[in-house]
């Protein structure tokens, strides 16, 4: 039987006498060497040898290896498990080892291996920090870029370590400071008052009820002025959460409660309101007639839209007549409506139902039915005395008026009330019942 015919348990037993050889030789000074003995066509043997050394350990186990390599089948392993018995039975049993060992390719592999080491010294950039810094000025959550940050720089002595050419690791040796980084401020908001109402510092809010500034920021500071419900202010500061520091028409200066005031984007109506009530501010007895109202066509409709005493529906009807002589005309058409409300008695008067004259216009207080003027339809007299109102008594002489046309001024004695009363009615108190009128048309806004 050959070297290479030898199944595993003939390599086995080798193993075997050689271990039982070197017993015997490093405990018995003088030992004959054992005769072959034959059972059952197994052999066993037994060799003299010197003590055993390690290099016989290594190449029997490589033996062992190459031939356990050689004699099963691939993919093969052990089904169970031997162990020595008495009676030294080889192994019979076996089965597929799936993961069998390539000595070659490992020592190979690890003899290829290039770990290579190298010291550098270079320049790094340093990352900057981001400082957050709570405002009790912005809006709860809301961040403001405040600075922006810079890297830093800074010279880095390190050991790196390669195996075939790829980055495995670094030992920094010393670091230098070239240059400070500069940090990232940002500003982070913590004002829920203006997280709710979503405004800013600088934005407008309005006032939900009649409310007095105060000169200090407590309940019973001062009184510096007084500000109508749906009015706006400017926002100036913020000193607590229930107090803030705003700006009427850009003068008067004070503090009003948080409570007392919404924003646009908290309360969409509130800005049609503040428009109304801006616009009935100005309203008084000595306001200027030769402008617009500022009312628009749907304000009016509004306005003479069921009126208990426009029993005939007249100035309900006529409502856009008005608008448009005060867009056309330059004339504020309350102040219009007023005078032809107060002549004709809400058009129920003789000469307003027969002429179609609201004003009167043209008449004597010795015959007025038969002097006054005589119109094609209602409209027709309520332009008239638009034309004659603006070109005579509102504006002085030459302003410029409608049409290319400048104002006469004949009766000219300024563009209020009483101006327009000093030569247009005789009554003295004139002036006085055409702005109650005004007054009940304005407050149906």
């Amino acid at each position: 039987m050959s070297k290479d015919e030898r199944n595993l348990s003939e390599v086995f037993r080798e193993l075997q006498q050689m271990q039982y050889s070197g017993y015997n030789n490093s405990n018995t000074k003088k030992t004959k060497p054992p005769k072959v003995k034959k059972t059952h066509n197994t052999q066993s043997y037994t060799y003299k040898s010197a003590d055993l050394k390690l290099s016989h350990i290594i190449t029997g186990c490589a033996l062992l290896i190459i031939g356990m390599a050689v004699v099963l089948p691939k993919n093969t392993s052990f089904k169970t498990s031997y162990a020595k018995e008495e009676s030294k039975e080889a192994i019979t049993e076996y089965e597929l080892n799936r993961h069998r060992l390539n000595m070659q390719n490992i020592i190979s592999t690890n003899s290829e291996m290039e770990r290579v080491k190298e010291q550098i010294v270079e320049e790094r950039d340093v990352e900057f920090e981001t400082n957050y810094n709570n405002n009790p000025s912005l809006p709860k959550g809301e961040e403001v870029l405040i600075q922006e940050g810079a890297l830093g720089k800074e010279k880095v002595t390190a050991i790196q370590t390669y195996e075939n050419g790829t980055f495995v690791e670094e030992i920094i040796l010393n670091k230098e400071k070239i240059q400070d980084f500069v940090p990232k401020i940002i500003d982070l908001g913590t004002s829920e008052f203006l997280a709710n109402l979503n405004i800013h510092i600088g934005d407008m809010i309005y006032l939900t009820e009649l409310s007095n500034l105060k000169k200090e920021a407590t309940e019973d500071s001062e009184d510096v002025a007084e500000i109508k419900q749906y009015l706006d202010v400017k926002l100036l500061e913020l000193p607590n959460e229930d107090w803030c520091k705003v700006s009427f028409d850009g003068g008067v200066e004070g503090y009003i409660q948080t409570s007392k005031v919404t924003s646009a984007s908290k309360s969409p109506n509130i800005v049609e309101k503040n428009r109304i009530q801006r616009i009935l501010l100005k309203v008084n007895i000595n306001m200027e007639l030769n402008k617009a109202s500022g009312l628009t066509l749907n304000d009016y409709k509004r306005i003479f839209t069921d009126i208990p005493n426009d029993k005939n529906k007249i100035f309900q009807n006529n409502y856009a007549v008005f608008y448009n002589m005060e867009k056309k005309y330059n004339i504020n058409g309350i102040f219009l409506a007023s005078i032809a409300i107060h002549e004709s008695a809400w058009g129920t008067s003789q000469i307003a139902q027969d002429k179609n004259n609201l004003f009167g216009y043209g008449s004597y207080d010795s015959s007025p039915y038969e002097s006054s003027l005589d119109f094609e339809n209602i409209a027709e007299g309520i332009e008239t005395v638009a034309k004659s109102l603006v070109k005579y008594y509102l504006n002085p002489t030459g302003t410029k008026i409608y049409d290319g046309e400048n104002a006469e001024g004949w009766y000219y004695n300024g563009p209020t009330l009483q101006g327009v009363n000093t030569r247009y009615a005789s009554d003295e108190n004139w002036h006085n019942k055409v702005y109650s009128y005004m007054e009940l048309l304005y407050n149906r806004l």
